[in-house]
């Protein structure tokens, strides 16, 4: 199966990697929307030939997801635990933003990590003996090499995690600025990690991601005195797709300003 993208604007698209046919024979148990309404919400597909067979399948997927993701949220709240699912890019800095926020934190809270990534278990090493648990999770591995987490992604993970012995869990995305935001996997909160070197414009050629989070953690500010980055600027365009976010003004690698990120991650809920 292709992989399917839902935008700001409620349209989805599919990128179709490999050509199989498929017969499915799939009951439905739910009642459309009438057109004009499915249109809005999932985006107008007229132009394909197979459209409403996209659309059913695209509700499908969407649906088992948010049913997922509500059965995560209900385990972890049992258990009392907090959970954030943390993106970026690849290469912003969000396992080296981890190993600080989890030695930090270890002594006073029990921290538990979900280790996202298509392939190879290098994060997940680098995040061992930092935290109480850590459940890495291929999406290479029985998950069709997903570009993200999803719900019953996360659920499979977190069977293999002791949720009584854990206060906070970091969910650490597969690194994408489109695909993660797209997908509840049952936190209690989202932020993402946006570096430097990548450029002021994100917020705006990314929109769906920027809006999506709670926190902003702005990282690599070590070099800001070697590349061409306008600070305000950049926050200027974050604010203006996301004016509620929380920011954070980080080094990763030298530690500045990580401790207000940490005070913010591992505040209990409200």
């Amino acid at each position: 199966m292709g992989r399917f993208h839902r935008h700001d604007d409620g349209a989805v698209h599919q990128h179709d990697h490999d050509d199989h046919d498929h017969d499915h024979d799939h009951p439905h148990d739910h009642d459309h929307p009438a057109s004009a309404e499915r249109t809005e919400l999932i985006g107008d597909h007229s132009q394909y030939a197979t459209g409403p067979e996209r659309i059913d399948v695209l509700e499908r997927i969407y649906d088992e997801n948010d049913r997922a993701a509500a059965d995560n949220r209900a385990r972890l709240d049992a258990a009392g635990v907090t959970a954030v699912n943390l993106m970026s890019s690849p290469g912003a800095g969000k396992t080296t933003l981890l190993r600080q926020t989890l030695a930090t934190l270890a002594p006073t809270v029990r921290c538990g990590v979900i280790e996202g990534d298509i392939e190879t278990s290098i994060d997940a090493d680098r995040l061992a003996g930092l935290a109480a648990q850590v459940s890495l999770l291929n999406t290479g591995d029985g998950f069709g090499g997903e570009c993200h987490l999803d719900a019953p992604m996360v659920a499979h993970a977190l069977a293999r995690l002791d949720l009584t012995s854990l206060d906070l869990l970091l969910i650490e995305n597969v690194g994408n600025l489109v695909c993660p935001a797209e997908f509840d996997v049952g936190a209690h909160r989202r932020a993402m990690v946006a570096s430097v070197p990548e450029g002021e414009d994100k917020p705006l050629k990314y929109p769906v991601m920027f809006r999506s989070v709670d926190a902003v953690v702005v990282n690599k500010i070590d070099l800001l005195p070697y590349l061409d980055f306008d600070m305000g600027l950049f926050l200027a365009n974050l604010k203006s797709v996301n004016p509620t976010a929380e920011v954070f003004l980080t080094s990763a690698k030298t530690g500045q300003g990580v401790s207000d990120w940490i005070e913010w991650v591992s505040q209990p809920l409200g």
